[in-house]
């Protein structure tokens, strides 16, 4: 059995938190707002959610998208490393088809020598855009299969990571720099994201952690965390399954503008699955917006698997969703238009929750 990829998957609930909790950050762009503004706020969250007791910190992986400006993972986790001391950082994921395994094993390995030891490398299959800027990002002229490589790519990742591969392995001699040739004995911990059943049996057969996309595809939920769990083999890096579900969560002091909130993104997910994405509304736009039959229907899937309303309302809903679904830990996602909202809402679900009250680590 080889060594694991890194130090325990695990963390620990607080308060009265059924499971650890974690953030999924969109670094959400709403309308009148910049980059700028959007990326310190995510600084602002992520000090706040160390502070009281969460568990890691994910940003995920988009392009071409301007109500999201999350394109660079590593770029933002650095500067995150920068301004926290205990919160595992990660990607929640890296796009990998879209990358050469030996970029992200040196991208992650750069971080996890920024960070030792809080590194999570989250890696899923699908492009995470259209097809024309799939094309444009891997210089295929056309666009690729979906995914077909993408258990081999995982793999090979795995072994720039560990520095082992076999003997006759063409890349035998090739290093990924920080890394193991080098004397480092940590390593990012690799996790397998999924919204359908595929990544959830691969992440079974090697033995990985498993992060499903609730939030999104929450018709598949629980057939894939029974497929993930059934396919399980006990590896170095874990003994037995391990899953954090994404969900959106938008609690408020008033919960009919917690529901506002949820509308904006509503609204940005409406228009990106018609083909014009675009920065996230206000709450006036969301509200007057006049919903199509078939805007209807994916208004109505986005908000039927949201939380929204005050914060027990909130913790009640995720409370329900984690027995439901046996999840190991639960990763609160959000694309509301308004930054102060956001963090606001993460301080009423600590609250609700009983999370310690410490202070944000300087930096």
């Amino acid at each position: 059995m080889t060594e694991p990829i890194s130090g325990p998957v695990r963390g620990s609930a607080h308060g009265t938190a059924p499971v650890p909790l974690s953030v999924l950050d969109l670094v959400a762009l709403g309308e009148g707002n910049t980059a700028h503004q959007a990326l310190a706020a995510s600084q602002r969250l992520a000090r706040l959610v160390e502070s009281r007791g969460f568990l890691r910190y994910w940003v995920a992986e988009h392009h071409s998208m301007p109500g999201i400006s999350s394109s660079s993972p590593a770029v933002i986790l650095a500067h995150l490393a920068a301004h926290t001391r205990r919160l595992r950082l990660g990607s929640g994921g890296v796009m990998l088809p879209n990358h050469a395994p030996l970029v992200i094993a040196e991208q992650f390995g750069t971080l996890e020598a920024l960070a030792p030891g809080r590194i999570d490398l989250g890696l899923g299959r699908a492009p995470g855009t259209d097809g024309a800027t799939t094309a444009a990002l891997r210089r295929t002229g056309g666009t690729p299969g979906a995914g077909d490589d993408f258990p081999a790519e995982v793999r090979e990742l795995i072994g720039f990571l560990r520095g082992d591969f076999p003997d006759r392995h063409p890349y035998r001699g090739v290093h990924a720099v920080p890394g193991p040739v080098q004397g480092h004995t940590e390593h990012p911990q690799v996790w397998l994201l999924g919204s359908s059943g595929f990544s959830a049996r691969l992440a079974g057969e090697l033995g990985l952690p498993f992060a499903f996309a609730h939030h999104f595809s929450a018709h598949n939920t629980l057939p894939a965390l029974e497929l993930y769990r059934s396919t399980f083999r006990p590896s170095a890096v874990l003994a037995e399954p391990y899953v954090t579900l994404g969900v959106f969560a938008f609690a408020g002091d008033d919960p009919r503008e917690a529901r506002r909130q949820a509308l904006t993104g509503a609204l940005a997910t409406v228009r990106l699955r018609s083909g014009r994405p675009g920065l996230i509304p206000t709450p006036e736009e969301a509200e007057a917006h006049v919903f199509t039959e078939r805007e209807t229907a994916v208004l109505g899937g986005w908000l039927d698997n949201a939380l929204y309303g005050t914060a027990d309302e909130v913790t009640a809903g995720l409370d329900e969703l984690r027995k439901r679904t046996g999840a190991d830990e639960l990763m609160l996602a959000m694309n509301s238009h308004s930054l102060d909202f956001r963090v606001r809402s993460y301080e009423l679900i600590s609250d609700a929750y009983g999370l310690p009250a410490g202070t944000p680590a300087d930096g």
